[in-house]
């Protein structure tokens, strides 16, 4: 009878396929394969390691940019794991030589050279100007971890706004400003609260190219924001090397020492343009309080 018993308990196992394996929760697949070696020795399952179910892209984040690109380029790999994250999540806006959106790509792809040059990519960009009450400029020197232009002085914050709702905003350049405040607080530390995005004045825009070196380079449409505030300043390491406010004369000699060489200084391209076309003249109107009167959006200046 006991024989007969066990019988009926086998016949009523069920021979499962690999794939509705792949459907048990990881305990269950445990238990079950304790259960047919301690109870049914003779009882054949198959080995879950040997199991390959195929694994749908579309589960993999940003597949396209780690597994396919990041991890077959040797050239990649002194990339810190903030930039290679920032490198390859973060969509920036494609637009044409009238600041036309066109589409979007990730960031690694607008910052190839080959692209730049070849597909003529051209994403938007911001470069913020932030005073003090003394009017004096924050000055920031970019991480050696960054992948374009590592350890030039720039102006306050440079980047990029996303293909995200809130920063495509047209109307009074609503999503740069958008942008220009989040990112702030990535780079510098600084709080919404200190740089309320109706205090950002956008001046004006320009358009550049400008290579890095071999590899990377910038092709942006550039909205330059003014913005006069009293902040506190806690700078990322991943994203900022130093930090400095400047009078306009001490802008003038950090120049010099640039175009001299001295002390190993470098400025960046997209801010060096800046300081040579509009800054020393808009710095004017920031100590008159008088900004609205700079104000030129219909100009795209290809510099």
């Amino acid at each position: 009878i006991g024989k007969k018993r066990k019988e009926r308990e086998i016949t009523t196992c069920t021979p499962m396929s690999a794939s509705s394996l792949f459907n048990l929760p990881l305990i269950r697949l445990r238990s079950l394969a304790l259960f047919s070696s301690s109870r049914f020795p003779h009882l054949s399952l198959p080995s879950i390691r040997s199991v390959s179910v195929p694994i749908s892209p579309r589960k993999l984040p940003n597949c396209r940019a780690f597994s396919c690109t990041a991890m077959t380029d040797s050239k990649d790999a002194g990339m810190n794991a903030v930039q290679r994250r920032l490198m390859y999540e973060d969509e920036c806006i494609l637009v044409d030589e009238t600041d036309r959106v066109v589409g979007h790509d990730s960031k690694y792809n607008c910052h190839l050279m080959e692209n730049i040059e070849a597909k003529n990519l051209l994403h938007r960009a911001f470069s913020v100007f932030l005073f003090n009450s003394k009017y004096e400029l924050l000055l920031q020197q970019r991480s050696d971890a960054k992948v374009t232009f590592p350890l030039v002085w720039t102006n306050t914050c440079c980047s990029h706004p996303l293909y995200r709702d809130s920063e495509l905003i047209e109307e009074n350049s609503l999503g740069v400003r958008n942008a220009a405040q989040r990112k702030l607080l990535d780079e510098l530390g600084i709080v919404a609260e200190d740089v309320p995005v109706d205090e950002f004045t956008a001046l004006g825009r320009m358009l550049y190219k400008a290579p890095s070196d071999g590899k990377w380079g910038e092709h942006e449409l550039d909205y330059l924001l003014f913005i006069v505030r009293d902040v506190k300043v806690q700078p990322n390491p991943d994203e900022v090397a130093d930090i400095k406010y400047v009078s306009r004369e001490e802008l003038k000699e950090l120049v010099k020492k640039a175009d001299a060489g001295e002390e190993g200084l470098k400025l960046s391209p997209w801010f060096r343009l800046v300081v040579d076309n509009f800054l020393m003249k808009w710095w004017d109107h920031v100590e008159k309080g008088t900004l609205a009167e700079a104000i030129d959006m219909k100009t795209i200046h290809k510099l």
